[in-house]
Order: structure tokens, then sequence, then C-alpha cells
């Protein structure tokens, strides 16, 4: 429901972010962060994870994260999941020293939305081994959205979560929110799928993912958002519809990598060798292709 408007509304308050064609950025969305319980679905694929980002960070890159990073939904207190997963949140605290970490809210998390909620949670915690407050994200911007603006051309890619529009889970939220969390979290324990998720619904999923295409067509916009967890590279003669997926499936997390002017979907997974050592590799499931290919 008034998916065009509420996505034109992200894009013209969107934050703007110039890139050029030496700029290195990996996307990731739709982590769901939990607090390491049963009912953490992140917590499988934590080391996978925490691989991929120490690799990207080490290459120089800047990390995205399209929203959904937090499973706030399920979880009332912040402190829970930053405790549980603490190894992540460090890496990303590097990736923040140094000026290359990027977070926009999405439908599980939209508390960030609040600045409040942000200053008292985010930008410091409490170290139980040193007993004192450390830095966590000092004075860090929560984005509902961002547009990179190329240097040298000017055109644009317009990232975004991709929950506007999406009633239930957008005008709804609050709602949601609470029937989750006092609901179909302990549905979800035991095996029950949320049916207004639109990672569970094909038909819901599809229909947002043609409003994606419908907006796209309309604005002339590039547009990478997250939501479904259906990744998405668009093949020849598709509007420039991209989408993460996520870090939720059953052995893999998947991302958009953008790498000096090309833009790849890849996978990360554990994978056995030759004599069955187990390892964590990246594979490139489409790209990597020139940006400018996609760029309207």
């Amino acid at each position: 429901m008034h998916t065009m408007s509420r996505l034109l509304n992200a894009y013209e308050k969107g934050y703007r972010m110039p890139f050029n064609n030496q700029a290195k950025i990996i996307f990731f969305s739709d982590v769901h962060r939990g607090d390491n319980s049963i009912s953490d679905e992140f917590a499988h694929n934590q080391t996978v994870y925490y691989h991929a980002l120490e690799h990207y960070y080490e290459s120089g890159y800047t990390y995205i994260e399209v929203g959904d990073g937090d499973e706030l939904w399920e979880h009332s207190k912040f402190k829970y999941v930053r405790s549980a997963h603490n190894d992540v949140y460090e890496l990303i605290r590097k990736f923040y020293r140094d000026g290359r970490f990027e977070m926009i809210f999405g439908n599980h998390n939209m508390s960030l939305k609040n600045s409040k909620y942000v200053s008292e949670n985010l930008y410091e915690f409490y170290c139980e081994y040193q007993d004192e407050s450390s830095d966590l994200f000092p004075d860090i911007k929560v984005h509902e959205a961002i547009i990179l603006e190329h240097e040298e051309t000017g055109k644009e890619v317009f990232v975004v979560h991709g929950h506007q529009g999406d009633f239930i889970n957008d005008q709804m939220w609050r709602l949601m929110k609470t029937i989750n969390r006092h609901f179909w979290h302990y549905l979800h324990i035991v095996g029950f799928r949320n049916p207004s998720s639109p990672a569970k619904n094909r038909h819901k999923r599809h229909k947002i993912e043609k409003n994606y295409t419908k907006w796209i067509k309309k604005y002339k916009k590039m547009l990478i958002v997250g939501h479904t967890h259906r990744p998405k590279f668009p093949s020849e003669n598709e509007e420039p519809y991209f989408n993460t997926g996520s870090c939720l499936f059953p052995r893999s997390i998947t991302g958009l990598e953008l790498n000096q002017g090309e833009i790849s979907l890849v996978d990360w997974r554990i994978k056995p060798d030759a004599e069955g050592v187990l390892h964590i590799s990246k594979n490139y499931l489409k790209g990597p292709r020139p940006i400018e290919e996609f760029m309207l």
C-alpha cells in the first residue's frame, strides 16, 4: 500500500553518499542478529558472517547494512543482542571507527528511526570485563535510505531496506512487533512460519517485488533493497532491481559486492575440500558486471 509514494519519500530524504569507480562496498541486509537463544536464526551463520566481514574489513571495503541488522521485534532490549554477538559488534565497530560503516533501518529494527533510542543504545555499551562504559558507534546516524552518487557521471543508486509501502510491515510495524514478541516468537521456536513475512510468503514477496520494478520504471533509478530475503541480480533487459538476499539461509549468507566499478551477487558458505576439511568460501552467483550498465 502506497509503495510508490513511500519509496519516493525515502529517496527524497535519503543520505547522499558520493562514490567512484575505485569504491569498494559490501551490502548485507536482513542479518537479524538475535540473543543467541533457540529462536535466533542468525546464530548458525555467525561464523560465516564474521569471516566474510573480516575479509571485507581487511580488503578496505565500506559496509552498508541495508536494514534489519538487529532483530528488535522479538527481543525487547538491544543490549542483550549486542552481548550475544559481541565479537560481531566489535568488528563492525572497527568499520565505524575507520569511517567505513553506514546503517539503514528496516521494519524489524524500526526503533532505530528514533534518535533517542539510537543515542541510548548504540552510542556506547557497558563492558562487563572492564566494568565501565565503552564506545560502540558514538554519534552514529541511522538512515532510512542512502543515495550513492557517482562522482563522474552524476548517476544514482538508491539503497533502502524495501519495507516501505508493505502495509503490515510498514504502517502497522508497531502492532506487528507486539504480535511477534508475544506470539510468533514462541511459535517460531517450534517451527511455525509467520505468514505476514514476505520472506515466508511467496505471493506477498512477488507482489512487493513487482512494486519495486514499477518504482524503477517510473523514477529511473537503480535500486538495491533487502526485506524479501530473495537474492536478485537482474538479467539482460530486466529493470535494475537488486536484492541482497539475507544472512539467514540454512548454510550460507548472500550479499552484493561493489568492487572498483563492478557489482556482483555473492554467497559465503561452509564447504568441505577434497579431504573433508571444512572451509568458508565465497562464490559469485552472478556478476561481476560494470555497475554503469545498470545506472539509469
